[in-house]
This record gives structure tokens, C-alpha cells and sequence, in this order.
């Protein structure tokens, strides 16, 4: 009964939502009248004259592009309990995220914001039953491995991390089936209450398992490592594999092997900052950008993006293959918010884009400008069709060798590594000749040396984001930053 009114609900849902995939501009039209007319007589909205804003060109004109530690004045009133800043009203959560140069951030989801979160990531299934046919998922048990939904109180207002808020909506079909308990999910040390799910779980029907793929791989490796079996066997009908957070190619051979088959599987784009894409074609690439959910985007191409003034792109002025930074206005009262996320689109009907990285993690010691894309598809292209399987990775400058030209280092953790290291190396540096043009000048023209592997022990990334305090919750190493800060934390731990 179960499966048959999930069917007809999700033909319900995805005919519904062909009414903003059909028509986007007009979708996108829509928001930005109700968000610039509902905040007009906020706080924010009085700062920068929403009354006279009339179209996008007026909002550019008057409201900045700013990310989280320019708009911190007006979030540091909020989080103080003032009312009608950046939304009318309190907000009824903050999220709380970890910040690159002001700490903690405290993001705000208000009520009109918060079912947006909820209504996305239920339409991602919905999405893949219509399309597949597929509930199997359903009969069995789902496990979300998340934050803990313990919520502080900060003047009135709800905070806590993102996915244990959200751990407060799960649907009314679901929470019979959900895993893992209650108090389990409130367990805070990590890897103790990873090990408590795998006991859990163990002896249940799991047919929906999700999470970013750092959780869910370190859940796996201790199911294996427990039972000495695959994945797959433990869980006979587990069918369905959902993640979001980071590119999912350098962790699909180890999944492969953790799994033992294949599953399908659904990505995702959520952020505290708002739930902006899924993906909806199982076997092709690309996310569908979301244009029901009250958020206004605007792009810059991440090549302009240091210019004192740089264009802003509306939807229908972007291109394909361009890096775009991703800005959003949103019902939780962000203005011309700047999240940090590089896209790039891959389809204007319907717009599909896929993550390229993070504006801040990037490797340009020489302007060559290296993002994280490039490094991940090229450690995809030069693992294809070998046995090398690459538990986790990051990319580092060093500068400053001992000896010999400067060089990239790349710190590899394998779980499975290659016969001969320096042979993997020339394959991999090539990979990054053919994805990045101004790095293959710079070692042609002998400015660089070409790259250097430098293999981390076993849980050697594991062990450096405990010892910062970042193992589990959101958390998730950079795949690349313009300093050494963590290469030579990981050497360290070596």
C-alpha cells in the first residue's frame, strides 16, 4: 500500500513541478518580487532602499554582494534577539557552521525558509520513484547518519547544527522506519556513536542508507570490519545510496568495493544556507537548480570575482562550462549572499549545474588557479580502469623545496595504492596538464616541477580532523588550499 500511493504521489509532485522547470525566468521573477517585497520594511530592507527596487537591476544597484562576515552585523543582531533584521520576524533556527576567518557562523531559517529545506529533499525521492519506478527503498529501514538533533537555545531562538535540525521533519511515512534511535543520534562523540549505529543497524533490513560520504564511508569500513562481509551482503536489500555535500568521484571506487554491488544513487546540493539543487536523471551528470524553494540566484564568473565591481548574471545570462560563484537571496533573509560555491552549468533546459569548489580553496601560488574540480576529475581519470583505489585527498603549494623547482603535493590516503607510485604520478600530473591550461605552462615552461604524491598513513585525515575538532558534523577536508597548513599537519601525524 505503501509503495502504490508513493507512485501516485510522486507523479502528483514531479507534474506540479514541471510548472517552474518549464518556465524559469518567470519562476525566478516571482521570488524576487515576494522576497524583496516581504523584507521591505526590515531592518536590512530600510538600509537599502527596497522600496525603490523595482527590478534586478535596481537590487544590484543598492544591495552588495557580501558573504557571511560582511553581513555578520546584521546575523550578530539576530543571534542577539533583535527582530525584523534581514526578515520579518525571529528567525526559528540557526544553524550553526563552522566559519574560515570569523569562527562559528550562525546561519537563520525562518518558517517560510525552513519547509523549503524539507519539501526539496522529499521531491528528490519522489523524483527518483517516478523516474525509476523504484520503492523498494521503502520497505525496509532509511538511516540519515547526521548531527545530533540536541537544540541549544540562543535568546529565543533554536540553534544547532543543520542536519539534526532537519532530523526534527522527518515525513510521517518515514519515522517508523527511520534509523537510528533517538538516543543514538544524540550520542556527540563520533565515532562512538558510529559504532553504536553499526550495532543498531546491523541486524536490521536497511534499504536506504544517506549522508555526506565521509559519514557513510566510515560507517561502512566499521560494518565491514565487524562482520568481514560486503555491504551489500549485510544489507540484502539495500537498494539506494543518497549524499551530498561533496563530489562523490573520489569516493566512488572505494564505495564500490565497501558495497560490493551497485546501488543507485541520488546527489544532492543542501547547505544551511538553503536546499538548491538534486539530482534528477540517475544516469546523467548535472543537479536540477531548484526555482520553487524562495531563492533569487545570481552568478559571477569566478574568473571576475576579484574585480572591484564584477558583472552579475541572471539565470538567463548564464553559459555553459563557465565557473559561476553562487549567490543567493533567500526567505531566510541572506541579500546578495556569497555561500563560497563555485558552479558550473551543464543544461539550460532544464539548468543543471555541478559543484566545481569552494571560492576559498584553490591553489594559485603561481596564477595558475587551480580548483577543485580539476583536481578531483583529473584523480578520477588517472585511477579509471586500475586497482587504485584513494580513500581521501588533499592538494598543497610547496613553494619552497629543499630542492629542485616548486611543486604541487598531493596528499593521498590509499586505501588501495599503486604498484609503482612515481609511474601513477606522471599519469596523474598529465591528467592535470589536460584540466588546467595555465598549470601545464607553468611546467612546460619550467616554473613547476611536476606533481608530487605524498601518501598519508592509514586514517591519517581521520585522526587530523579530530585532533581540530572536525571529525563527523559537516565537516569536511578541502581537496586544495593555497597554503600548507594541512599538508603539513598531515606530515606531522606521519
Amino acid at each position: 500500500m505503501k509503495q502504490i500511493a508513493a507512485k501516485l504521489f510522486a507523479t502528483i509532485i514531479f507534474r506540479r513541478n514541471q510548472k517552474w522547470i518549464k518556465n524559469p525566468i518567470e519562476s525566478q521573477e516571482k521570488t524576487f518580487q515576494k522576497l524583496i517585497a516581504t523584507a521591505r520594511e526590515t531592518t536590512f530592507g530600510r538600509d537599502h532602499n527596497f522600496r525603490s527596487i523595482k527590478t534586478p537591476a535596481d537590487f544590484f544597484q543598492f544591495v552588495p554582494i557580501r558573504d557571511y562576515e560582511e553581513l555578520s552585523p546584521y546575523i550578530d543582531r539576530m543571534v542577539a534577539g533583535e527582530e525584523n533584521i534581514l526578515w520579518p520576524g525571529k528567525p526559528i533556527y540557526f544553524s550553526k557552521t563552522s566559519g574560515t576567518t570569523s569562527g562559528a557562523k550562525y546561519i537563520p531559517i525562518t518558517k517560510e525558509s525552513m519547509p523549503t529545506h524539507i519539501t526539496a529533499a522529499r521531491d528528490a525521492l519522489l523524483n527518483y520513484i517516478y523516474r525509476t519506478g523504484k520503492t523498494g527503498f521503502l520497505k525496509g529501514k532509511q538511516i540519515f547518519i547526521q548531527g545530533s538533533p540536541k537544540l541549544e537555545d540562543k535568546n529565543g531562538v533554536a540553534l544547532g547544527r543543520l542536519s539534526g535540525i532537519v532530523a526534527h521533519y522527518v515525513p510521517r511515512y518515514l519515522q517508523k522506519s527511520r534509523m537510528p534511535s533517538w538516543e543514538t543520534n544524540c550520542i556527540e562523540d563520533w565515532e562512538h556513536k558510529v559504532d553504536t549505529i553499526v550495532e543498531e543497524t546491523l541486524t536490521k533490513n536497511m534499504t536506504l542508507i544517506g549522508g555526506i560520504p565521509s559519514w557513510v564511508q566510515m560507517y561502512f569500513e566499521k560494518l565491514k570490519k565487524k562482520t568481514n562481509k560486503n555491504v551489500g551482503d549485510i544489507f540484502k536489500d539495500f537498494s539506494l545510496l543518497v549524499y551530498g555535500g561533496v563530489n562523490f568521484e573520489p569516493y566512488k571506487s572505494v564505495f564500490n568495493n565497501l558495497i560490493g554491488r551497485k546501488v543507485d544513487t541520488i546527489e544532492l546540493f543542501p547547505a544551511s544556507e538553503g536546499f538548491f539543487a538534486y539530482q534528477d536523471l540517475t544516469e546523467q551528470d548535472g543537479l536540477l537548480l531548484l526555482l520553487n524553494n524562495d531563492i533569487f540566484y545570481e552568478f559571477i564568473r569566478v574568473d571576475q570575482i576579484q574585480q572591484e565591481n564584477p558583472k552579475r548574471y541572471l539565470l538567463h545570462e548564464i553559459e555553459l562550462g563557465v565557473n559561476y560563484a553562487f549567490i543567493i537571496s533567500t526567505s531566510a533573509g541572506l541579500w546578495a549572499y556569497n555561500i563560497g560555491d563555485t558552479v558550473l552549468f551543464v543544461s539550460k533546459t532544464p539548468f543543471r549545474l555541478v559543484v566545481t569548489g569552494r571560492i576559498k580553496h584553490f591553489i594559485s601560488a603561481f596564477g595558475e588557479h587551480v580548483i577543485g574540480k580539476e583536481v578531483e576529475t583529473a584523480l578520477k581519470k588517472a585511477t579509471e580502469g586500475t586497482d587504485i583505489r584513494v580513500r581521501e585527498f588533499t592538494v598543497a603549494p610547496q613553494v619552497k623545496p629543499e630542492k629542485g623547482l616548486p611543486y604541487h603535493e598531493w596528499c593521498i590516503e590509499f586505501d588501495l595504492p599503486p604498484n609503482d607510485i612515481e609511474a601513477f604520478e606522471k599519469v596523474l600530473d598529465q591528467e592535470m596538464e589536460k584540466q588546467n591550461v595555465y598549470y601545464q605552462d607553468l611546467i612546460q615552461g619550467k616554473v613547476l616541477r611536476k606533481l608530487v604524491i605524498k601518501p598519508v598513513a592509514k586514517q591519517g585525515f581521520e585522526a587530523y580532523m579530530k585532533s581540530i575538532g572536525k571529525l563527523g558534523g559537516q565537516n569536511k577536508v578541502p581537496r586544495l588550499s593555497n597554503d600548507r597548513k594541512i599538508a603539513d599537519a598531515l606530515q606531522k601525524k606521519d
